[in-house]
């Protein structure tokens, strides 16, 4: 206990924390603007309900989940819910899966005691609470995590919670009690009945809810209602409902029948915004419309930051909750969700300021490739989206073609932005000194071949792994030359521009092509160097290349550090601001992240800013893979981590939208009423046993002076139209790029779950 207290301290800054207290099941959310009235039932926020507690980072119901969702929130309530199982002598634990072995040791620990029961028609083989004593599962039981996208270094650390550690021990605002299965525990003559009306003398519950018409219909004249609601769960419209054998999704359309038993209903959010076979939104019902005017009130379940829904929301869980609360003709009137500090973030942060101004000093918002999580990167729209979502700065990384006509693209391998494969795969080759797969380069085709290509949509987690992005825009937009972008963003007047020069030293030396030079004209050409109301922010991973543009005060230079580094000893330090104004770094070179959690600070951004470099960190996305378990599946919180807390000077990110409206957002300044709480790197780490995790692994290296600075430039050769292919062994050739040397580690942010999840999932949403 002492150790999970200190654990709570870590997480909770004084300002955030806020206690629980017992009340009626209707919310007055004290952080909300007090004139604000909610068009939901009650003129009240909706409330959010911690389903088993914070359930995607802790086992369900366990003291750790009950306990943080009461904790990490930012409205004043937040429930918890209960789906309650009966044990053979009647003590009601909290299990929402009638097999115990889905979420608990049971099967380990009984591995000769599974049986098969027929449960509402269906046979189902497993391990049922009705078949073992309370003690015999309390004292022997432990939770496990039932999913694989969750971490599972908590697994065996928490008894089976009964109905009163969750009620009388957590304390929630809201105690919601789900009752799934009714009519089996009947037949096993066990009354769930009974069992909740004698807990409703002994505790506050403030809501039950059952799929079960029979049992509410039972419980609807037992209660007192105002204290207690009670609520119709719809399951699956094909499902069908033990009492009356219809499909729930006949029953649903009789709105005023239910009303007879129930006060509101709780559906799948699939009935309210439906989404497609294709994953994108369709039009949303007018189920909560319809139920409002005969005064039930619509509360949504299935809402989990880790489990991707619809394209629309680019894997981002608050613009999914947003969808469901801030449209004042459907907005419910609460949720259930197993990541209830999102939840309550997006009420009390992200509700109607879509009209807020960016707040004074906090970082820069840069892209990479444009809005590349919507739109193939570095295409028109991908930019276009840049501008619409928010950014500061849109970013050029410059190829060149054989023709040397300088132009936009993640990559000189056009195999994976462009449809390159197909047409000129015979033109592949592999160049070590670029990268060490074979590739389809740039620099290899000529501009009118490159214009006969096709952008494409790419996901850095690749596209057979479950996380394709906006599939629907595969092939949309337009290349830009260096000279389009420089136009685009003189004409749509944006705040700067990012230009990343790479492999200027083989560009030089075996293609005759000079990139630098090819920059230099153009920005001059498009009077970006006689101007200062538009930032230039002139990149490279090559020291040299950026002496190419000192001098030149309009322009500010970025030193691209590819590497993940844990250290920047002074020397090296002092070192780089010869050469650049600032710096662009790997997310776990600041924060070190081992096997999904977060580990430690590095001093890394510290050192930089005594010296005054700037530090600008990549590349932030939205998928959940990509993110420590530390930030609850959730990008806001990595943001918040890595501005609020760390305060860097500038983010890279593929998805401006999010990050956009964090800095919008009132709870960007952790001195407000409500903040997004940042991680505290490491303290989640604290909680997780040793044995739980592999041997410790050698810190990140530091920075070294020799990993700073390059040789000088090669002169640009003079190739002749009939030269014989260079080879990467001609004497004098550039040795490998920074940028292949890490290539492995491009994907830093993977944790081990996260890992083990994309190795499980098939193509498509699961």
């Amino acid at each position: 206990m002492i150790r999970f207290l200190l654990f709570i301290s870590l997480l909770i800054p004084p300002s955030l924390a806020k206690g629980g207290h017992h009340r009626g099941p209707e919310p007055q959310p004290q952080t909300q603007p007090a004139a604000k009235k909610w068009p939901t039932l009650s003129g009240q926020p909706p409330l959010v309900v911690a389903r088993g507690g914070f359930s995607g980072l802790f086992p369900e119901s366990s003291s750790f989940a009950n306990a943080l969702a009461g904790q990490l929130k930012s409205t004043d309530v937040v429930g918890l819910s209960c789906s309650l199982q009966l044990t053979k002598d009647g003590i009601g634990i909290c299990v929402s899966d009638i097999r115990l072995d889905n979420a608990t040791t049971i099967s380990m620990v009984f591995p000769k005691d599974a049986k098969t029961y027929n449960v509402n028609g269906q046979e189902v083989k497993g391990w049922f609470a009705v078949d073992y004593m309370s003690d015999v599962i309390t004292k022997n039981v432990t939770l496990v995590q039932n999913s694989l996208s969750r971490p599972n270094q908590f697994d065996g650390l928490f008894p089976v919670s009964t109905i009163e550690d969750v009620a009388m021990g957590a304390k929630p605002s809201v105690f919601w009690l789900n009752v799934p299965y009714d009519a089996f525990y009947t037949e096993h003559k066990v009354s769930m009945a009974d069992f909740v009306e004698k807990a409703m003398r002994l505790m506050p519950v403030h809501i039950i809810s059952s799929p079960e018409i029979g049992f509410l219909k039972i419980m609807n004249g037992k209660v007192d209602k105002a204290k207690t609601k009670v609520i119709f769960e719809v399951l699956g419209s094909d499902a069908v409902e033990p009492t009356t054998k219809q499909k729930y999704g006949d029953i649903i359309k009789d709105l005023a029948a239910i009303k007879t038993y129930a006060s509101g209903i709780l559906v799948p959010k699939g009935y309210i915004q439906p989404v497609d076979t294709n994953n994108y939104l369709g039009n949303p019902t007018t189920l909560v419309a319809d139920a409002h005017k005969l005064g039930l009130e619509v509360y949504a379940s299935g809402f989990a930051n880790d489990i991707p829904t619809s394209y629309n929301y680019t894997y981002d869980p608050i613009s999914e909750y947003l969808q469901f609360i801030n449209d004042p003709q459907n907005c419910i009137d609460g949720l259930l969700t197993d990541f209830s500090p999102t939840a309550s973030a997006t009420i009390a942060c992200f509700t109607n300021n879509e009209t807020g101004k960016p707040k004074p000093g906090k970082s820069l918002i840069i892209t990479h490739n444009g809005a590349s999580g919507v739109y193939p990167g570095c295409t028109d729209l991908a930019y276009e989206q840049a501008l619409t979502d928010g950014a500061d700065i849109i970013d050029c990384s410059v190829q060149m073609s054989k023709d040397g006509v300088a132009f936009c693209l993640d990559s000189a391998d056009l195999t994976g932005d462009t449809t390159a494969v197909p047409t000129f795969v015979s033109r592949s080759t592999t160049i070590p000194e670029i990268q060490k797969e074979k590739g389809v380069f740039s620099f290899d085709l000529t501009w009118s071949e490159i214009q006969t290509l096709k952008p494409q949509m790419v996901s850095p987690f690749g596209q057979a792994a479950g996380y394709k992005r906006n599939p629907a825009a595969q092939n949309l937009g337009k290349f830009m030359t260096l000279t389009d972008f420089l136009e685009f963003s003189k004409t749509k007047g944006v705040s700067g521009i990012l230009i990343n020069i790479e492999n200027a030293a083989y560009l030089a030396s075996k293609k005759g092509l000079d990139i630098v030079d090819s920059v230099t004209k153009a920005l001059s050409n498009a009077t970006f160097d006689k101007q200062q109301t538009q930032q230039v922010l002139i990149q490279s991973d090559d020291t040299s290349v950026l002496s190419k543009f000192q001098g030149v005060p309009a322009y500010k230079r970025l030193l691209r550090i590819p590497e993940v580094i844990g250290d920047a000893p002074k020397p090296t330090v002092e070192t780089i601001k010869k050469y650049a104004d600032g710096v662009v770094l790997s997310r776990p070179s600041l924060i070190e992240v081992k096997n999904g959690f977060t580990k430690a600070q590095t001093n890394v951004l510290d050192e930089m800013h005594k010296a005054n470099i700037s530090v600008y960190v990549c590349v932030f996305r939205n998928e959940f893979v990509s993110l420590a378990f530390d930030f609850f599946a959730d990008p806001t919180v990595e943001l918040a981590t890595y501005v609020a807390a760390l305060e860097v000077d500038g983010v890279i990110t593929e998805f401006p939208g999010t990050a956009s409206r964090y800095m919008r957002s009132p709870c960007v300044d952790l001195n407000s009423q409500v903040a997004i709480m940042p991680a505290e790197p490491g303290s989640l780490l604290t909680q997780v046993p040793p044995t739980a995790l592999p041997p410790a692994s050698a810190p990140n290296p530091p920075l070294e002076v020799a990993d700073v600075v390059d040789p000088p430039l090669p002169p640009v050769a003079k190739i002749s139209t009939d030269s014989p292919p260079n080879t990467p062994n001609t004497p004098n050739a550039p040795g490998p790029s920074k940028s292949m040397a890490v290539t492995a580690k491009s994907n830093f942010g993977l944790g081990l779950a996260a890992i083990m999840a994309l190795s499980l999932l098939s193509m498509g949403f699961y």
